[in-house]
Order: structure tokens, then sequence, then C-alpha cells
């Protein structure tokens, strides 16, 4: 969402769409940005389907500045990026290409089509042409599987499946200066078949290289042994990270996980977990060191349906990040709180940052700290949500909250915050949470809107500030 030029860009299948904020029901500016036919063939003889898999679908899309975006599809499994003209139009300079489809004039960039001058306020929407690049590290190729994204600086992370089969997840870096990244490759220590959420970039301190960038992901629990059950993680690293010197070199040496709890205490001290993390919510705060992090969760197997809301602080994230280690001598022992000497500085510590002034990269780290973040990268402690429980719960219903948004309403006895839970029926509850004498909430639903007139998940919601 581009509130600047009070747009939406959505992608599809072959298509980017730029919706205006003013009236989502106007006619859209539509790129068209199919593969060519040769590599659609070759999708197709690899055994994929022709439609749900063999066309390009747009799974990533970033502002790369005030007048471009950077957008990347699958590809018919051969990922690509390429840039997006997205600006205003100066009068004479550019011209946009009118494509027919369904019998409507469309404002798309489609270069089968002939151009036509646009008036001097127009919107500019169309393919840099001769811009496009590979999309590996950057977009999956499989359609199905999630990944997340964050431009920041002029450098690309994301959390992604990079490879054909999908069984090489990664957290990666790439364009920009910095040395291409990637976390330690088919070490289910690190990341064990994930699910990718959210990414997100939250400051540590005043010091801008203690800048970390926070994902959020499920992954089966390798801790289970031979029947893995799903864990949520924040996992975490440092924006600076350049790797190790000898060992783990183009590899993350500062990255660390944590496990999220969300669960309800029952009468009989058996606790119900919601195991599967489905979205992540940043809401803002004055402090831009500490906002609060919404998140959804459901429940795993298939014994019920429940999902639940839990809401984390940064001060119990960092503490879990600042504590103890996760260390199993062997295949057959238990994970336990590692009380060996730890490294220094300590790992996971940004270069140049408050408690390394004078480390300028990770490659002047010592060899046993490099060592020991590839071998502990879990930490021991869980981070459990404030006041130690959900702030919303819904069990034995016939649906699940799939995404969240949080708006902050200010009344005249306080503020509140609103949440908009989209559901896998496709409607939105709105819900607000009141405070209560005894340290307990009260959540009220004030109304539940249909979206889709055929119930279909709802995956992404955005709150506009400007509306």
């Amino acid at each position: 969402m581009d509130e600047d030029h009070d747009r939406m860009y959505v992608g599809s299948k072959d298509y980017i769409l730029s919706l205006d904020l003013h009236d989502i029901n106007k006619e859209p500016l539509i790129i068209h940005w199919p593969v060519v036919p040769q590599r659609k063939t070759e999708c197709v003889l690899s055994g994929k389907d022709t439609n749900g898999e063999c066309g390009n679908f747009i799974r990533l899309i970033e502002p790369w500045n005030r007048t471009h975006l950077y957008v990347c599809g699958t590809g018919a499994y051969n990922p690509i990026c390429t840039y997006v003209d997205r600006g205003r139009r100066s009068q004479g300079s550019h011209f946009l290409q009118a494509a027919n489809s369904g019998g409507r004039t469309n404002r798309a960039a489609d270069y089968s089509d002939t151009s036509e001058p646009l008036e001097a306020k127009e919107y500019i929407f169309r393919l840099e042409p001769g811009k496009v690049d590979s999309g590996k590290g950057k977009c999956p190729y499989d359609p199905k599987l999630n990944s997340v994204s964050a431009l920041i600086n002029g450098e690309l992370y994301a959390g992604v499946y990079i490879d054909f089969m999908g069984t090489d997840s990664s957290i990666f870096r790439t364009m920009g200066k910095q040395t291409i990244m990637r976390t330690d490759q088919y070490n289910s220590r690190w990341l064990n078949d994930p699910t990718f959420i959210h990414a997100h970039l939250i400051p540590d301190s005043a010091e801008k290289n203690d800048d970390k960038l926070y994902f959020f992901f499920r992954e089966k629990a390798s801790e289970m042994g031979q029947s893995p059950m799903t864990q949520s993680r924040i996992g975490r690293i440092c924006l600076n990270d350049d790797g190790g010197h000898c060992c783990l070199v183009n590899k993350w040496s500062t990255f660390l996980k944590a496990r999220l709890i969300c669960s309800v205490p029952g009468a009989d001290g058996i606790e119900t977990h919601f195991d599967e993390l489905r979205d992540v919510y940043i809401q803002p705060t004055q402090d831009n060191k500490n906002p609060v992090i919404y998140g959804v969760f459901s429940v795993s197997g298939a014994v019920f349906k429940g999902s639940a809301v839990c809401v984390y602080s940064m001060a119990d994230i960092r503490m879990v990040f600042n504590g103890p280690f996760a260390h199993k001598e062997g295949p057959n022992y238990q994970w336990v709180a590692y009380t060996g000497k730890i490294p220094y500085p300590r790992p996971g510590t940004c270069p140049g940052g408050t408690f390394t002034p004078n480390m300028k990269s990770t490659k002047d780290y010592p060899d046993e700290v490099i060592n020991f973040m590839r071998n502990h990268p879990t930490m021991n402690n869980a981070i459990y949500p404030v006041h130690k429980r959900p702030l919303v719960v819904r069990t034995n219903v016939d649906y699940e909250f799939t995404t969240i948004a949080v708006d902050q309403v200010v009344a005249a006895d306080g503020n509140y915050e609103v949440l908009f839970l989209g559901t896998d029926r496709g409607t939105v509850q709105k819900v607000i949470v009141l405070p209560r004498d005894d340290l307990q909430t009260e959540e009220l639903v004030l109304e539940e809107v249909e979206v889709f007139k055929v119930p279909t998940p709802i995956t992404t919601m955005k709150i506009s500030s400007k509306r």
C-alpha cells in the first residue's frame, strides 16, 4: 500500500494491479507480465500443472524508491524480478500502453499493444524495459509456498525456498553493496521445513549498527524426534552481518531464534497450545524500539478447531535472546540450557554496535564465536505473551482466524486497540478488548463483515492511516 501516491498494489497470476485508494472500485491500472511460451512449455514438461503452477505468480512487491517498485514472480518455476515505474507522468515524457480486457479498456503496460499518451496528471504504471533479472533467493519457485521479504537500504532480505524442489529453505540477502548471505544450508537446527509469515526491522538502540531484522515463522520441531509437531518461532539477524572468516562464510553469523508460546492454561494445569503461527501485526508505538507484536495462532492437528491472538512485548523478546542458549550433546540427549563458557563477543551481537564498537565486521569475530553460533542458534527459554495468556480465544467454532490488523482508537476515557481479524470463511471480525479490574480483559465483537460472496480465506489485510 502506497499512501503517498494513494495506490494499493496487488499481485496475481501474470498481472500486477494498481488500485485507487480513493475509490477501490475504480478501474485499476494493470500490468500484464506473463512468462514466454517456451518457459511455460518447459514448466509443463517438468510435470507441473499448466494453470496452477506454470504461470508468473507475483509473490513480491517492494517499494524501491519514490517512483519505482521492485517486483518478483515465480516465472513458471523459474523466478524472475524487475522494476515497475509507478510515479506520476511528467508531461509529454512517458507513454503507457492500453490493453483490452474483457471488453473494457484498462490502462496496462503490455508490450504487445500500441502506446497512447495519457493526460498530464495520469499515473505511470509500467514495467521498466530490459530490467528483468533472476529471482532466485528472492521469490519461491512454487506459488503455493509462503515467502516474506523486506527491502532495506537497497538490500533485499527474504525468507524463501530457493530451489525447484522446495526443500532448501533460507533467509537470504541479495542486491545492494553487502555480501550475499544466507542461513546454513540443509541444517535443520537453523530452519526445519519453515513456513515464513512476516519480516520486520526493529531497532535495538539509537546505534544503527545494532539494527536487527526479525523473522516470524513456524517450523517442524526437531526436538520431538520422529513425529515433529509444529512450533512458532521468532528469529533475528543483524543487518550488518557479513558472515564468518573461516567458518560460516557468506552465511549469517548472528542468526538466533526462539519459540513463541500462545497457550491457555486449563483447570487441570494442562495447557492448550495454539502452535501454528498464522499472521503477525507490528503495532508501532512512540518508541520505535518497542513496538507491540500481535500474533494470530491456530491449533495444530485435526482434534478441534481453535485460534487465538497473543500479544508480545519487545522487552520479553529481548530478555529471551539475552538469556541461555539451547544445547544438545548428541542425538540421544535432551535439549538443555547451555552452562559452559559463552565466547566473546556474545553470539548474536552486532559488529560496531553498542557492545562491540571496535569490531567493524562479523569477519573480525573469533572462530569460537562463529562455531558456537553454528551449533547453538536456538534460545533455551520460550517467549510468553503479555499476562501469560491470549488476548482473544476462539474454540468450538467452525472457523479459524487467518490474519490480523490493529488500529488504535482514541476515546474520551482512553485509548483502545481495535482488532480486525480475518477468518478462513471470508469474514472480518472487528473486536475491541476492554480491561477489567483484576488484570483480566474482556473482548467485545463490535461487528462481523462478510467480505466475499463466496467464502474465501482472508490472507492479507492493510489499514490505511489516512482513511
